[in-house]
């Protein structure tokens, strides 16, 4: 059934109507005509409310669980209510000075990732997520430093400043080798993402265009093996505080949320929603069954997507949870955390 716009519906549904659904978020219960008399701005009677929340039920906008004598919005009314009725909440100072501190953070571009995840869970009380970025680095330098014991520390700089480590078996390769094979691997990795570099390298061993000896090249291969293989196996999607899932209200619907949690563990489902997020030009609110993955666990996705320094799109974040999220107060943050991370990734 089609919702009526906002703007045709009486002034008097309208003020019922928006209460209802801001007690339902912020409690997560029904709410009933004997609450809403209380309320400042209606001077109705219990049983005049209670014929225009009959009103708004019939137009699909409302339900009446059969437990409650109360009302709660339908996935349909969520979805009027946040496209033209919900009043943003921005982050407070104080939030937005503890997301770029998060962020600031020193270390590997994984660990900003997981802390963005994390972050957004405990900010929005339920699952945050957070898409690997989809472009490869520009490479810098690589070097080989042994450890002893026939192994060596793999040192791989991007040129965005992101360093990440690797230990490769060596056998009893002297060190002065070592220092060959990293300025080789250095002088065809400047500049190129791994896969170019990657490509390079093995075009030139394959024409025996190098002036490496057997050993070597077969060093390089595996130096150059441990980043490409690990690439490969990089999670698509990092999710954080699933449970938060699991709170009082869930325990009264346990199916749903056991739907909800299998579904996040197909992460890669859960990235092609996401996916959809990508060209968006704001915050993308996907409301229970309107996504399909989320249609039996009645969710929602908040998603945003996050952008490099050149304002190209390089993932996308968000949080998952009950459709009672606080709407308000996520989307406003969810938008800027990406904008945080974008920053950051540039």
């Amino acid at each position: 059934m089609a919702s009526p716009p906002v703007t045709e519906m009486t002034e008097r549904a309208r003020t019922i109507f928006r209460l209802v659904v801001e007690g339902y978020l912020e409690s997560g219960e029904p709410v009933g005509s004997k609450t809403l008399a209380g309320e400042r701005g209606i001077d109705l009677s219990p049983a005049s409310i209670r014929s225009v929340l009959a009103d708004l039920e019939s137009i699909g906008l409302l339900a009446a669980p059969h437990t409650s004598a109360g009302r709660m919005p339908t996935e349909t009314g969520l979805r009027l209510f946040v496209d033209g009725m919900m009043q943003m909440a921005e982050p407070t100072k104080a939030e937005r000075d503890a997301i770029a501190r998060r962020l600031g953070q020193s270390g590997p571009i994984e660990q900003a990732l997981e802390a963005t995840s994390s972050m957004l869970s405990d900010l929005s009380g339920a699952a945050g997520m957070v898409m690997v970025p989809s472009r490869e680095p520009r490479l810098a330098q690589v070097s080989l430093v042994p450890l002893g014991q026939g192994r060596a520390l793999a040192v791989l700089v991007g040129e965005d400043g992101v360093v990440e480590n690797r230990v490769i078996e060596i056998g009893d390769t002297p060190a002065n080798v070592l220092e060959q094979v990293s300025n080789y691997i250095t002088a065809k990795l400047t500049g190129r993402t791994l896969a170019e570099a990657t490509a390079a390298v093995r075009n030139e061993i394959a024409q025996g265009r190098t002036a490496l000896d057997k050993a070597s090249e077969d060093l390089v291969e595996r130096g150059l093996a441990v980043w490409t293989e690990d690439a490969t196996r990089r999670p698509v999607l990092i999710v954080r505080g699933q449970a938060n899932l699991l709170d009082e209200n869930a325990l009264e619907d346990l199916d749903r949320v056991r739907s909800l949690l299998d579904d996040l563990e197909n992460k890669q489902s859960v990235a092609e929603l996401l996916q959809t997020a990508r060209e968006a030009d704001a915050t993308r609110i996907f409301i229970g069954r309107e996504n399909r993955l989320f249609a039996l666990s009645g969710s929602s996705v908040i998603a945003s997507p996050y952008h490099d320094r050149e304002g190209k799109v390089v993932g996308v974040l968000g949080v998952i949870g009950p459709t009672r999220l606080n709407y308000a107060r996520v989307v406003p943050m969810v938008d800027f955390t990406a904008r945080s991370l974008g920053k950051l990734i540039g």
